[in-house]
């Protein structure tokens, strides 16, 4: 079976197709995977995918569109939903293309698919909702909570620690990434400034940063931690992968670190964790809707709050939980 799948949303949702995606390996498929150009450099992380097109919205996409002309596949499964993801699913001439029930509601882009899934996003947490595209296939959900996974090629790998040893983190550290795409999801810069005093004296922190300039401002105001610009995702992605804790916002670093069941301490402020939340079981969830202790019970409807409303200590506490117990100094000297 030879499968197209049309996944042109932000990194967040890129990963979390990746249990998608790993179903339709176990099931021997061949997979195309069309992802958003921002993402491309995280695809080598992509296990099991025959072909990969990354498609810019800034134009140049000639042989994206050459190769979606030329078709061969069996299967389209657009997880998006846009104009330009239904034009592609037509354009593909597969027999059977595949998306979301609320796409039917969209007069034209309707008209370029044959069957529609029925999954309320509101009532599900990300992973599950794109698995539920492959239940016309006879796949999906088997009833476990499916996780993200990722694996890092060598190289990066490679890149990363010579980031590392660049900036003398040669042991456990705690890695905190402060931004996203929202701002009202940052936290405080002084709040950030007292988690790494804190740590500290336990473990080296390193504070990771994209290029955009409010979050490359943000990120100068932290006092205490060397700060690194990863050239790409991928890099990011093996940085967090070799952390011993992670630290971050709710954005993209979120799932890079449930991708790899990293110890890690998400902040969620005005999103409602339930769809996003990691789930495995050395995830900390902090939401600033009840900001003093972890959460431990995710509903659809969970209001959210102002990031700002969570105190440092409540960070500072989960990370010192997670972080790796050191064995007790030697005592040396004549016992005699």
């Amino acid at each position: 079976m030879n499968v197209l799948v049309l996944q042109l949303k932000r990194i967040g949702d890129l990963v979390l197709t990746t249990p998608m995606l790993a179903a339709l390996e176990r099931a021997g498929a061949n997979i195309t995977l069309v992802a958003d150009a921002p993402c491309a450099s995280l695809l080598p992380a992509i296990s099991g995918l025959t072909e990969s097109l990354a498609f810019s919205r800034k134009g140049g996409n000639s042989a994206v569109w050459k190769r979606i002309r030329k078709g061969g596949w069996d299967v389209c499964l657009d997880l998006t939903g846009s104009d330009r993801s239904a034009l592609m699913a037509w354009l593909s001439r597969a027999p059977r293309r595949i998306t979301f029930q609320w796409v039917r509601k969209r007069m034209l882009r309707r008209l370029a698919y044959h069957e529609f899934v029925d999954s309320p996003v509101r009532l599900a947490h990300t992973c599950d909702h794109y698995l539920d595209l492959l239940r016309p296939l006879g796949l999906g959900n088997s009833g476990d909570e499916p996780s993200p996974r990722l694996s890092v090629p060598n190289t990066a790998s490679d890149g990363a620690r010579a980031i590392l040893t660049s900036n003398g983190v040669a042991g456990d550290f705690v890695l905190i990434h402060p931004g996203t795409a929202r701002p009202e999801k940052y936290w405080l810069p002084e709040r950030w400034s007292e988690v790494v005093a804190a740590i500290r004296p336990r473990a080296d922190v390193l504070i990771t940063s994209g290029p955009d300039a409010f979050e490359t401002a943000h990120v100068s105001q932290i006092k205490g931690a060397a700060v690194v610009h990863p050239p790409d995702l991928l890099t990011l992605a093996a940085l967090v992968e070799q952390a011993s804790v992670v630290a971050s916002c709710d954005t993209a670093v979120v799932h890079l670190a449930a991708a790899f069941q990293k110890p890690q301490v998400a902040l969620f402020g005005p999103t409602n964790p339930f769809h996003w939340r990691p789930r495995h079981e050395r995830a900390v969830v902090i939401s600033a809707a009840d900001p003093q202790q972890p959460l431990t019970q995710f509903l659809p409807k969970m209001k959210g709050a102002p990031t700002e409303r969570i105190p440092a200590q409540s960070v500072i506490a989960s990370i010192e939980r997670l972080l790796p117990r050191r064995p007790p100094a030697s005592v040396s000297g004549d016992n005699s």
